[in-house]
């Protein structure tokens, strides 16, 4: 199986928890990236294709007007990214991001998460090499080289592009998302992307079973119960 099944496994892996937490997450994404650059989407690429992921995943309007009106209003949090690696049941390999206004409670509460499920914290870096940061979009389509020359002429960074069971995927290093989303969109109008984000895609999986499969899901679980949590990437193959 190609790259393109494998990403559909990366998807899944980058986990999301109940309604009110991806409302969260992307609440405070776009008061950081408004608050960080302009309120106004057309002036912010970053937020206009924030606000659109926010919508796909069927974040009412009024959260994302009252997040973007927060930072517009100047007051509020001052948030920091933090990211955090390390091991978890079944020998996994987890990567957590975080959006945090007090990095001491977001370590304690990570690290218990950790300490807890049986799983080991580890330093900057220890994961991160294994995973590939990519900007990935997917969208109904068989024409490969016709796809890799629109991006070509856009003078686009490509890694891949790909073809399985109809559907086109393509794989850009992740500060070149933007680009492909314009290049592919102004080229294909009206495209619908089934996929559009930045995303750690790991380079190997590790299957997970038997009594790992469930301490697995704990831990996981406990990630995300951590309110300053915005995604976990991992490796396992469940």
């Amino acid at each position: 199986m190609g790259r393109s099944f494998e990403v559909r496994k990366a998807s899944m892996a980058k986990t999301a928890g109940a309604k009110t937490k991806v409302y969260s997450k992307y609440s405070k994404e776009i008061y950081v990236v408004a608050k960080n650059g302009s309120p106004d989407p057309e002036a912010n690429l970053a937020l206009r294709g924030l606000i659109e992921r926010a919508k796909k995943e069927q974040v009412p309007s009024h959260v994302i007007e009252k997040a973007i009106a927060k930072a517009a209003g100047g007051a509020g949090e001052d948030y920091e990214a933090m990211r955090y690696e390390g091991f978890g049941p079944g020998n996994t390999m987890v990567i957590v991001d975080c959006l945090t206004d007090n990095n001491k409670r977001t370590f304690t509460e990570v690290r218990q998460a950790f300490v807890k499920n049986d799983a080991k914290l580890g330093s900057p870096g220890t994961c991160a090499h294994m995973f590939d940061h990519q900007a990935i979009f997917a969208f109904a389509g068989d024409d490969e080289d016709g796809i890799l020359e629109i991006l070509m002429m856009d003078d686009v960074d490509v890694t891949d592009v790909e073809v399985e069971d109809g559907m086109t995927t393509v794989f850009a290093p992740h500060t070149e998302f933007f680009k492909v989303k314009t290049s592919l969109s102004n080229a294909l109008p009206g495209v619908e992307f089934e996929m559009e984000e930045i995303t750690f895609a790991p380079q190997t999986y590790t299957k997970v079973e038997g009594d790992d499969l469930a301490a697995f899901d704990k831990f996981i679980n406990a990630l995300e119960d951590c309110d300053d949590v915005q995604n976990v990437y991992h490796n396992a193959e469940l």
